[in-house]
């Protein structure tokens, strides 16, 4: 009896002491909340509370506000403070920080930077709360429900699947606002950026290409009435004649895939398709241009064009876009062996036109230029491709934009729009005959696949050799280089692959059916 009573007292002593480590039965009951304020504009250290954490404060007779001034004066954006015990329903309270209340969209930095600022504070609320092992939050909409929506959901993304600890699984749902489709809307939205990121995250030999393409198809499986899926196989692709793409896939022993999905969300059979098409390299080792093996591991996500491209149809599938959409994604891996292509070999692309091939660590346009060939044939209203392309696309803008080659300025004008609303923003880059002229410029072939001055404009002689096979008056190449990774540039992203820019994606397929 006495070793009961002392082992009840060391139980209760702990649990007193931690308050917040308590047993995994009481973890899965707690409950949290995220509430925002903003700054004061004419009150120095001043906060102005949101409409629903100012109920929240009046429920509690001006506790909060009262709090507030002793514990966060000035509260700035992005930053926070938690409260414990306050309320009966949420042992954990996080306040944010949203920054001014008058912002809007800013030309200068190309966003709507009060979207930003929300996105931005509701992932610290959540983070913090994850941290403390509360595994439900409800969050306020802060004025903008699916930018609340997607800062939630966003930033307790964690890749840990194959860690044997892994953090506190987080719901989360929209707490005091009715505004529940926007909110809806907002978690789709960033659960598809967020496939792309799993996708990119993942290792080489657990995402190869015909792990990719079941993965994909098992994603689109819960709208198999509006998607349809075709893994094309190695023999499929040599009856099209790639040549170009088929001379990557020649080093590694993974079979490739020629992924095709159709989104049919508009009945109109007259509406003309958008075509999205993504790299799909799931490791690229430079083949016998071998890389550096410092940060080579990170070339498990040189598959970021294709599964930006294919997380984007799963979304509108799951938004029910009233829009047609094709998704193409040759899929491979780019490997040394006695079988691999070698510099200076020449392939035939599918139209015809002879590639020497240089630098086969410069295989992104190869596989691409097959797949945009393809892709013509379906006669789409646009063509987009996504490629993680160019290290000199990382130079130019490092991880700020995603860089846009376009011949159309409309096709520029839709996509620039969308990365507005998004905050994952675009840039627009030179397609000039300058650089077209430095890849015709070649020995052996009718290309070169890489520029005759090297690395010099790099990213722009690789758009210019994409630009030799197609013939589409509305075409952009989205060279995503620079915004494959996060370290702490975009604050509602952690560290890792980003998925970027597969909201901007959405945004601008939804701006095409709204538009019709």
């Amino acid at each position: 009896m006495l070793v009961v009573r002392k082992t009840v007292q060391m139980a209760v002593r702990k649990h007193l002491s931690r308050s917040f480590s308590a047993s995994r039965n009481h973890l899965q009951e707690r409950k949290g909340l995220v509430l925002g304020v903003f700054e004061k504009e004419a009150e120095e250290g001043g906060l102005h509370l949101t409409e629903a954490a100012a109920r929240f404060d009046q429920s509690l007779s001006g506790k909060l506000s009262d709090l507030l001034k002793i514990a966060a004066p000035g509260l700035k954006k992005g930053k926070s403070r938690i409260f414990y015990g306050i309320h009966q329903d949420f042992p954990c309270v996080a306040v944010v920080g949203l920054g001014k209340d008058n912002e809007g969209v800013c030309g200068a930095e190309n966003w709507d930077t009060k979207k930003e600022n929300i996105r931005h504070a509701v992932s610290v609320g959540c983070k913090i709360l994850q941290e403390l092992e509360v595994n439900h939050v409800e969050v306020d909409d802060c004025g903008d429900a699916k930018s609340a929506a997607e800062g939630a959901v966003l930033g307790l993304f964690c890749y840990d699947q194959l860690k044997s600890k892994k953090k506190t699984r987080v719901t989360t749902q929209l707490h005091g606002s009715a505004d529940v489709d926007d909110w809806k809307k907002g978690v789709v939205y960033a659960e598809g950026q967020n496939l792309a990121r799993f996708l990119m995250e993942a290792p080489a030999n657990h995402i190869t290409p015909t792990a990719f393409a079941n993965t994909i198809e098992e994603k689109v499986a819960p709208h198999a009435d509006r998607v349809t899926v075709n893994k094309r196989p190695k023999a499929w692709i040599e009856e099209q004649q790639m040549g170009a793409f088929l001379s990557v896939t020649r080093g590694s022993e993974e079979p490739p895939v020629f992924l095709e999905l159709y989104y049919n969300g508009c009945p109109d059979k007259k509406q003309l398709p958008l075509m999205l098409v993504g790299k799909g390299i799931t490791f690229d080792s430079g083949g016998i241009s071998l890389k550096p093996s410092q940060s080579m591991d990170a070339m498990r996500a040189d598959m970021g064009g294709a599964a930006t491209v294919c997380a984007s149809i799963v979304t509108a599938a799951a938004l029910k876009l009233p829009v047609n959409i094709i998704g193409l994604a040759p899929l491979c891996e780019n490997m040394p062996s006695g079988k691999a292509t070698k510099p200076g070999d020449v392939v035939t692309a599918k139209n015809g036109k002879t590639i020497q091939v240089d630098n086969t660590d410069a295989e992104g346009r190869l596989v691409l230029a097959d797949a945009l060939c393809y892709g013509l044939t379906f006669n789409p209203r646009a063509i987009v491709n996504v490629a993680t392309l160019t290290g000199a696309m990382d130079v130019a803008l490092g991880s700020a934009a995603t860089g846009v080659f376009t011949n159309s300025d409309w096709l520029w004008e839709q996509l620039h729009k969308a990365s507005v609303v998004t905050g994952d923003r675009v840039w627009r880059m030179p397609l000039f005959q300058h650089y077209s002229k430095q890849v015709t410029d070649c020995q052996l072939a009718d290309l070169n696949n890489v520029g005759k001055y090297s690395r010099s404009g790099g990213a722009c002689t690789a758009a210019a050799f994409l630009k030799e096979f197609v013939t589409a008056p509305h075409w952009a190449h989205l060279d995503i280089a620079g915004v494959m990774s996060n370290k702490d540039e975009v604050p509602y992203l952690s560290k890792g692959m980003s998925g970027r820019p597969t909201r901007t994606l959405v945004e601008f397929a939804a701006g095409l059916a709204h538009s019709g």
